[in-house]
């Protein structure tokens, strides 16, 4: 199935735009969890259990199972094997090399690993994404507006009288049209809601709400389109500290996921009631 079909139709079923990012830090999971053979992957495995019927799918940032080498990469093949087939998946590796380099990515990330789709920056250009726009019902988020107080040194600098972030979205559009998103840090409204208005199929993954202190109001009434994630992280699978069991755990971040959900679904309700 084409990657913007599954994504559809997990928005759909799953009446939810909200990922849940497994940033596994093993430092921050509870201690009942970490005389498991892989901590990582136990804690993966209920934060998935917990949460699935409330998410659209799920994102792992690479980081935190690099850093643990032969287990982290065990963990992010559990990841996968656990989460449910009708869920999209993205590898948030923020890759982006010459065309040969890439097609090793490629290989790992998309025919090892399968993910559904990878993070990729686009500064070198059209052959940093084409081996991952190859792979069939594969999918990339081009990087193109973040929310880090860096974003200004590039983002923003003005090319023909235009912010340099509107000629990464357009030319990465002429690369792949029907394969291709972009990441969007939830503080920029002002640039969200013109992103959307100008391309209205376009999905959009929303970093910024939770822990990073987004408004998720102001990012929802900025929407012009209804073919966007939001990305939470810390603020659901660190919600539950220190929780004894793995009962407790399920309960609390369902309950955390749950509400995540229905406040994105409420506000854009109420947003689309208004218009």
């Amino acid at each position: 199935m084409h990657f913007s079909k599954k994504f559809k139709n997990a928005l759909r079923e799953t009446n939810s735009h909200l990922i849940v990012g497994l940033d596994t830090d093993i430092s921050k999971i509870p201690q009942f969890l970490k005389s498991e053979t892989n901590p990582i992957s136990a804690f993966n495995d209920l934060v998935i259990n917990a949460t699935k019927d409330h998410v659209t799918g799920y994102k792992l940032n690479i980081a935190f199972y690099e850093r643990e080498t032969e287990r982290g990469f065990a963990a992010i093949r559990g990841a996968i094997k656990a989460i449910p087939q009708n869920l999209i998946t993205i590898a948030d590796a923020k890759r982006g090399d010459i065309e040969n380099t890439t097609e090793l990515y490629a290989k790992a990330f998309f025919d090892e690993l399968n993910f559904d789709s990878i993070t990729v920056h686009p500064y070198m250009g059209q052959d940093s994404a084409r081996p991952f726009l190859r792979r069939k019902n594969k999918f990339v988020w081009i990087l193109a507006l973040t929310s880090n107080y860096g974003a200004n040194d590039f983002q923003f600098l003005k090319v023909n009288n235009k912010p340099l972030w509107e000629h990464v979205v357009e030319k990465a559009l002429s690369w792949n049209d029907h394969k291709t998103g972009f990441v969007f840090g939830a503080s920029h409204t002002r640039e969200l809601e013109k992103m959307t208005r100008n391309f209205p199929e376009v999905p959009l993954l929303i970093p910024g709400i939770g822990a990073q202190k987004g408004s998720l109001q102001k990012t929802i009434n900025s929407l012009n389109h209804n073919l966007f994630i939001i990305n939470q992280s810390r603020s659901i699978i660190y919600s539950a500290p220190k929780v004894q069991n793995a009962d407790e755990f399920t309960e609390i971040l369902s309950n955390a996921a749950k509400n995540a959900k229905d406040e994105i679904n409420y506000l854009l309700d109420l947003k689309n009631k208004k218009s």
